[in-house]
């Protein structure tokens, strides 16, 4: 866990007058700094209500590589900052809250994973962009949900690879595919909490609901899906679809978008194991709230910095990553 927190400075509870219009000041302050506000869709919809722009791993990735403003806030979890501080090394990247990680992320550790790659040296690493920059670093191609397939296609067909971290991906990768990627054992845990028996009964309930589900889950809930996809590809399948039901097996903040593109439509998060919640939420991604947003503008802090030297082998499989989709067009 990062040490350098808001609680631990204070700033979290630091008192905004009421009358301070917060979302006008954030505007304001964008505008004075040339600062660019990214969100991703799992943050609160009132964050991204606010943000300039808002967008899965990859087009958030694509966003930083092409802005011109001299300050990005990355309004997502740590490594979401990282990426774009390895894409921009001399833009001021803000994360609003450091303890914003990712339990995915967690799971692979660099040391570790490096140790893996090192036992396989025969393999091409392909990694998850949903990792550290330290773990990027040992890393061939980075990939999203929404283009890992294309980009293992694009690689020969009997090309060793190893896929990290993420063994619900890496399994569904290999299932559409025909590959046989070495996985390494990491997991969301967001995704791996959703209840296949509770999707059922919702599936009874509302017979007609399509059920869309990211490929992080577990593989007998991507068995039962009508749509698999990354969170871009289901919000665009919701959009799209003659359908009017979605059970919606991702992080419940999607369905802030989902709802605001289909007001018409019905948008039914689907239920982890604990019967104590009623959706699934990332308490990660909900620690970037608009208190944090602000003060995050008003004092440039905290920043997002990284090792030059790991930014230096980090950022050639992000643009891998970037030039591959860019030449396959997706």
């Amino acid at each position: 866990m990062i040490k350098d927190t808001w609680k631990n400075q204070g700033f979290v509870d630091e008192a905004i007058s009421e009358t301070t219009d917060i979302k006008k000041e954030i505007r304001r302050m964008c505008e004075e700094k040339n600062a660019l506000i990214m969100a991703h869709y799992y943050t609160y919809g009132e964050v991204q209500d606010i943000a300039d722009f808002v967008g899965d791993s990859l087009a958030l990735a694509q966003k930083a590589a092409q802005t011109d403003a001299e300050m990005i806030v990355m309004c997502g979890v740590h490594f979401m900052g990282e990426t774009c501080k390895i894409l921009c090394p001399e833009k001021k990247v803000l994360v609003p809250d450091l303890n914003a990680t990712c339990s995915l992320a967690e799971s692979c550790p660099a040391d570790k994973f490096a140790d893996f790659v090192n036992a396989h040296p025969d393999h091409t690493v392909i990694s998850y962009v949903n990792t550290t920059a330290a773990t990027k670093a040992v890393t061939d191609v980075v990939v999203t949900s929404g283009n890992a397939r294309q980009i293992v296609e694009s690689l020969p067909q009997d090309e060793k690879i190893i896929f990290g971290p993420d063994k619900n991906l890496g399994n569904y990768i290999n299932s559409i595919t025909g590959r046989n990627m070495l996985l390494w054992d990491g997991a969301c845990h967001v995704h791996e909490k959703f209840s296949l028996e509770k999707i059922l009964e919702l599936k009874k309930e509302h017979p007609e609901a399509k059920v869309l589900v990211h490929p992080e889950c577990k593989g007998p809930l991507v068995k039962v899906a009508d749509k698999v996809g990354s969170t871009a590809a289901l919000l665009k399948y919701s959009i799209e679809s003659d359908a009017t039901e979605f059970i919606v097996a991702t992080e419940s903040g999607i369905l802030h978008k989902m709802q605001e593109a289909a007001p018409e439509k019905t948008f039914i998060p689907a239920p982890p194991d604990d019967s104590t919640c009623a959706c699934n939420e990332c308490n990660y991604m909900k620690l970037i709230t608009l208190k944090k947003l602000y003060n995050c503008l008003k004092y440039e802090w905290p920043t997002v910095e990284v090792d030059a030297e790991v930014a230096k082998k980090a950022v050639r499989p992000i643009k891998r990553m970037l030039e591959i989709s860019e030449k396959l067009g997706i």
